[in-house]
């Protein structure tokens, strides 16, 4: 035994050799989880855009690194990297022809003196101005809706912009994908633009055979770029259609079955869309270009002129692309300004309703100067976080006078908000964090008091098929409903 101990080691010197290795080996990790969780902590306090989503990242990240640090790199980031680079070469691969559209399109920018602060405060948001020379159409639920864009893109004699956040390979989503294939073998020039995650579903022999007929079909690869391979929680959510550039569609709706109200489970679907002819098309065809160039490199082959309305009319629009890679938070400031700039009314109608600190504010400021302040929601859910955080909102808000709605006539999944008078918004950008800070969205602006009033017959008919929200709709709940309710809000930073 002594002459075995001498040459080798005994077994249980071994054993305690691997134990000590295998505790190195643990210790190293903690210590990396820990040095990583702090670091990704100080990132977080440097870069997180609210308080709110600072405070609760920094906590995770120490308390529980391991987790955390991964979910933080995936979900954790608010600015989109890249994007503008990207941004800045179309400005300068379309800036000729955007100089003589602008030129030309002088005469539609709507010069009114008497305007209020509050729509040239709209105007710096985005791009280009309100410009006069549209026709619109109020495009009610889905029939209406892709009948109109089925419709126009049949017209189309030059090319078809085509970009929606979800499309299926169903009913709807075959007619939309035979059509686009019909304009393409007519020699229109089509560019079909998808986000990865919305549309994760959609078989690539769906895609497969747009290209065969000549479709440019791509999706809007977020994750491009070396520094972006992780930032998987940001969207393009935006919806739009343009043909020809002199007609374009904006909304809620995207390509499915469902949103025609043929989900057993949701039933009747409730949603609106925008269609508007005119010098307006051009500035919904600049949001889809800059996302093209920065999806594929490239820039589509499109007119810059703006035409008017066929018919003469005279509507003022104004298209408001906003997301994560702007200069301020758009989307937010958006919100908050028509918040703030309501003296009357401000209606909202939005399938999620989870404000930051900021917006709550603003609306219970709202509704105690007076203002008639009204948020239109479903009463069924379909995303169940974001349908419980809601609730946590509600005493608040309703102490001040806001006034909820809940839908009961199918599932709202409609974003449409109406200042006063003066404006209606018809988007893609909800009620959320998500929208605010997260997603690429894009909302059109109409001020036009024939259109506002059938925006208002529009919402009177949704109230009358909704209820009413009342004091104890939250605070009457079961203790673990409102626990549960509490802890979907803490992750509202990343809904």
């Amino acid at each position: 035994m002594r002459a075995i101990r001498f040459f080798g080691r005994s077994s249980n010197d071994r054993d305690t050799g691997k134990k000590r290795n295998r505790w190195a080996v643990v210790s190293l990790i903690i210590l990396v989880a820990e040095i990583l969780g702090v670091v990704s902590a100080v990132h977080a306090v440097m870069s997180a855009r609210t308080s709110q989503g600072s405070i609760a990242w920094t906590v995770s990240l120490i308390t529980f690194p391991y987790v955390a640090v991964p979910a933080y790199w995936v979900f954790g980031r608010s600015q989109f990297n890249g994007y503008v680079d990207a941004h800045r070469i179309a400005d300068l691969a379309t800036d000729r022809a955007l100089q003589e559209a602008i030129r030309v399109g002088t005469q539609y920018i709507l010069e009114d003196p008497s305007r209020p602060s509050a729509t040239r405060a709209a105007e710096r948001m985005s791009r280009i101005p309100f410009l006069r020379g549209n026709k619109v159409e109020l495009l009610i639920d889905g029939e209406a809706t892709f009948q109109s864009i089925l419709d126009g893109m049949a017209d189309a004699e030059e090319y078809i912009l085509f970009q929606f956040f979800i499309v299926k390979d169903d009913e709807i989503g075959r007619r939309i994908q035979q059509r686009l294939i019909e304009k393409a073998r007519e020699g229109v020039r089509v560019y079909f633009l998808y986000d990865e995650v919305g549309s994760h579903a959609l078989p690539r022999r769906y895609k497969d055979e747009m290209r065969e007929a000549g479709v440019a079909v791509y999706n809007f690869h977020t994750r491009q770029g070396p520094r972006n391979r992780f930032q998987i929680n940001f969207r393009n959510h935006r919806k739009i259609v343009v043909v020809d550039g002199r007609a374009a569609w904006i909304g809620g709706h995207n390509v499915g079955d469902e949103y025609l109200g043929k989900d057993p489970k949701f039933g009747h679907w409730r949603d609106t869309h925008l269609r508007f002819d005119g010098p307006a098309a051009v500035a919904a065809q600049l949001s889809f270009v800059e996302d093209w160039n920065w999806a594929t490199g490239s820039l589509p082959e499109v007119d810059w002129f703006p035409h008017p309305a066929p018919d003469g009319s005279d509507v003022p629009v104004l298209v408001i692309p906003t997301g994560p890679a702007d200069e301020f938070e758009t989307a937010a400031l958006m919100f908050t300004h028509a918040i703030n700039s309501a003296s009357e009314r401000i209606w909202i109608a939005s399938p999620y309703f989870v404000p930051d600190e900021g917006i709550v504010a603003a609306l219970q400021l709202a509704a105690m100067r007076g203002v008639d302040v009204r948020i239109l929601l479903p009463d069924r859910p379909d995303h169940m976080l974001v349908w419980l955080a809601a609730f946590t909102y509600f005493d608040d808000a309703l102490r001040a006078g806001v006034k909820f709605y809940k839908y009961t006539g199918g599932f709202l999944h409609q974003k449409v908000m109406l200042v006063d008078d003066l404006a209606s918004a018809i988007g893609t950008a909800n009620f959320d964090n998500r929208s605010f800070r997260l997603n690429f969205e894009v909302t059109a602006v109409v001020s036009d008091d024939a259109f506002q009033a059938e925006v208002e017959r529009m919402f009177e008919s949704d109230f009358a098929q909704s209820r009413v929200v009342g004091a104890d709709e939250y605070g009457a709940k079961p203790f673990w409903f409102k626990l549960a309710a509490r802890l979907a809000r803490l992750t509202a930073p990343v809904q």
